[in-house]
């Protein structure tokens, strides 16, 4: 599809650019370029500056599971409140494993991603680190990748979304800054498929772009609501469309929809069309609404948060407490009468609520003074979860290899707990799995292995010993077998019987 007129790539920018400064030769740290023009210069003062953005802020939605942001790039006396808004909506105290900033370049037409991989981002604030080992590893992986600093050494969209993290954010964090440059959607979906194994819950996109540029302040305000509108439905398509309609009715003095278009396309391309990712508008303003702006000329600004929805399956919101009391005693019952008489009892499915009587899988898991005494379960959902967790039951008791199967005596010393799982998920990247909450499980031809989402927090273990000590121990492949081999990944709602005072 042919790119349309208004979202060419266009330099420079006029109004929206002021303070362009020339790329530095042989610099390593990258040394702040616009500050005191688009930002203060001075610590102080740009930090009373944020504490005022952020007060005036729209407040946090708490939207969970925030991955990106869209936000604007222009002068925080113009664009900062929106921008604010926008950061306003990520949860401070995360620990991010990088932060990715996506700016256009607005001073350089080339073709690709320049990666910022000399030294680290200063600001007043002080020096944002830089993970320029991540950085050479995406120019490893695609030729669309380049390290010429040469982008980043003039360029603002990147620079001035640092300040902001670094006042907001409570723990440190490393970013990977990355200018795009292009002139074709193509472009966007092969940068995009580079960057798309990194939009997960361990990382934060922040997507740098002011939207249109100098209509008056009513037409500015439709057509911003217009391609905001069609950001939130995660189409590509319709937001091609949309530009494209827009172009057509040849509004007086627009320039252009979105100046930072190939990095919302890009963030586009890794989303489209997948339910998993939520698109919400939080606010919009132009410069129009400032008291230094003119509405006859005006650049407009939209904060927009992304979220990674919960991957649920049939057993997760829907198991009340009474519903995990009645499983829990299914289970016990179950284990009672068989280990006595091996008997298989019938189960009584009142008081059961909806998602326990829906197929589901479940492991069952026995302890004996805290120590593990028996453990077995199933992942797929062939099942009503009521009957999976009564075989389970039974079978952890019985037929776990590393034991001998429990005794009538035993019984009443035993603590069951159940973990209702969530379908499994194929993963492309470990940077996906996040320990705590995701269940591993690993596959390589007839061997196969899973550690349960609470064996992290037992164990303490870091994700690449988690995933060893599962290809090593559970499925027989040796310390490194989970690098060639099918990772999947999914959750549990689990309860004990200890847990719920039974």
């Amino acid at each position: 599809m042919k790119t349309p007129r208004h979202i060419l790539f266009v330099f420079p920018l006029l109004l929206c650019l002021a303070g362009r400064v020339l790329p530095q030769k042989n610099q390593i740290d990258r040394q702040p370029a616009v500050a005191g023009q688009f930002y203060p210069a001075a610590k102080g003062e740009l930090q009373d500056l944020l504490k005022k953005l952020f007060a005036d802020a729209a407040p946090s939605r708490n939207i969970p599971n925030v991955v990106a942001i869209i936000c604007p790039h222009a002068g925080y006396i113009y664009s900062g409140g929106v921008a604010a808004s926008s950061f306003s909506q990520i949860d401070p105290k995360k620990q991010y494993d990088n932060i990715f900033i996506l700016g256009p370049s607005h001073y350089m037409g080339f073709e690709g991603a320049s990666v910022y991989t000399d030294g680290n981002y200063i600001t007043p604030l002080g020096a944002a680190t830089v993970n320029r080992t991540l950085g050479e590893k995406l120019v490893q992986e695609s030729p669309l990748f380049t390290r010429d600093p040469s982008p980043h050494a003039g360029e603002h969209s990147v620079e001035v979304q640092i300040p902001f993290l670094q006042y907001y954010l409570k723990k440190n964090f490393t970013i990977v800054p990355i200018v795009i440059g292009a002139r074709e959607p193509g472009t966007c979906r092969a940068i995009a498929a580079v960057l798309k194994p990194y939009l997960n819950p361990h990382n934060l996109f922040v997507i740098s772009s002011d939207f249109s540029h100098y209509p008056g302040y009513d037409d500015a305000v439709r057509v911003d609501n217009l391609s905001a509108d069609a950001i939130v439905t995660n189409s590509v398509s319709r937001l091609m469309e949309v530009t494209q309609e827009t172009e057509g009715k040849k509004i007086p003095n627009l320039f252009t929809t979105m100046c930072g278009w190939s990095c919302i396309l890009t963030l586009l391309s890794i989303t489209d069309g997948s339910p998993d990712f939520e698109y919400t508008r939080i606010q919009y303003k132009n410069s129009g609404d400032m008291p230094a702006g003119d509405k006859g000329r005006v650049v407009g600004y939209n904060a927009i948060a992304v979220s990674l929805r919960e991957k649920v399956g049939s057993t997760s919101p829907g198991l009340t407490k009474p519903s995990e009391k009645k499983l829990l005693s299914i289970a016990r019952d179950a284990i009672v009468k068989y280990v006595a008489r091996k008997e298989i009892p019938p189960i009584d499915t009142s008081g059961l609520s909806q998602t326990a009587k829906m197929n589901g899988g479940a492991f069952v898991t026995l302890r004996k003074n805290g120590e593990l005494r028996g453990c077995v379960g199933r992942f797929e959902a062939a099942e009503p979860l009521y009957k999976v967790v009564q075989e389970m039951a039974i079978a952890a008791a019985t037929e776990d290899y590393r034991f001998e199967p429990v005794q009538a005596g035993e019984v009443a010393g035993l603590e069951i707990e159940i973990s209702a799982l969530t379908p499994m998920r194929r993963i492309s990247s470990i940077d996906e799995i996040e320990l705590g909450k995701d269940g591993v499980y690993i596959r390589k031809g007839n061997r196969s292995g899973t550690f349960l989402p609470q064996v992290e927090e037992e164990t303490g273990w870091s994700k690449e010993e988690f995933l060893g000590h599962c290809a090593q121990d559970k499925a027989g492949l040796g310390w490194d077998g989970w690098k060639d081999a099918e990772i999947y990944v999914y959750r549990a709602t689990v309860f004990s019987e200890k847990e719920l005072g039974m």
